[in-house]
């Protein structure tokens, strides 16, 4: 049986002995819910916000939170300085970053012809989300950081939720641009990363921002760099995850 609760939500939903095997969640709130008596054999969760300070999902009355954390941390050699507080941590942590892609990007240039425009399960495809990646750091080093109006470049990539946030997204391109471009526009993002933390202090770090989604939201320089970081380790896993896919696709 499949109980709902009234259309205006007030009271959670309830589903009992609901055959919800199959089912695909995307971009969907689960925070909170909970589950008694489940199959969850073979369940494949990604939730990209699991590793943040408060963070938790029991499972049989265990936070495996922090150990999905550290397993990551493990996979993903540098992961684990992407919230580094200072100056030399940072720089550290991007240079991290710089290798980890490095590898990435030459793992692909071997792969077969069109693996970079594959998309996996209706998700972004390589190219795109090295476009994603430079829209990114448009919004949170040149419109949150810099503090400048139009810091975006044509070939980024918005995520679904940014069309409802006041941007102007004529600015971004309708055509799909090559390769070559994608990968010159990213270079020339990862150039302005490196070059604005040859240059950072601690005083610098420590001053005040607006959250260029939510104004009213404090942020400081740190904290807009530990996005950054925290985008490009999550969209890396993304990529490799979808890389294997379209390496080895299903029968």
């Amino acid at each position: 049986m499949d109980t709902t609760t009234d259309p205006a939500g007030s009271q959670p939903r309830a589903f009992v002995d609901a055959d919800l095997s199959g089912a695909r969640f995307v971009r969907a709130d689960l925070s909170g819910a909970v589950m008694r008596g489940v199959d969850v054999q073979g369940a494949d969760i990604d939730a990209p916000w699991l590793g943040e300070v408060g963070g938790s999902l029991l499972v049989n009355g265990v936070d495996v939170a922090p150990l999905v954390d550290a397993e990551l941390d493990r996979r993903f050699p540098g992961r684990d300085q992407r919230r580094a507080e200072t100056p030399e941590g940072l720089r550290s942590a991007w240079a991290a970053v710089e290798r980890t892609w490095a590898a990435t990007l030459d793992r692909v240039a071997a792969m077969p012809p069109g693996t970079v425009d594959v998309s996996v399960d209706g998700e972004w495809s390589f190219a795109q989300t090295l476009r994603h990646l430079v829209m990114a750091t448009d919004v949170w080093l040149g419109r949150a950081i810099l503090e400048r109006s139009q810091p975006f470049h044509p070939l980024g990539v918005p995520n679904a939720e940014y069309e409802t946030d006041g941007y102007d997204l004529s600015v971004f391109a309708t055509e799909q641009p090559s390769y070559a471009e994608v990968l010159d526009a990213r270079a020339g993002r990862v150039a302005a990363v490196r070059g604005f933390l040859d240059s950072i202090t601690t005083e610098l770090l420590d001053e005040p921002r607006r959250n260029p989604w939510n104004p009213e939201h404090p942020e400081t320089v740190r904290s807009c760099l530990h996005v950054i970081l925290g985008e490009e380790w999550e969209h890396h896993r993304y990529a490799v995850r979808d890389l294997a896919a379209a390496a080895d696709p299903p029968a």
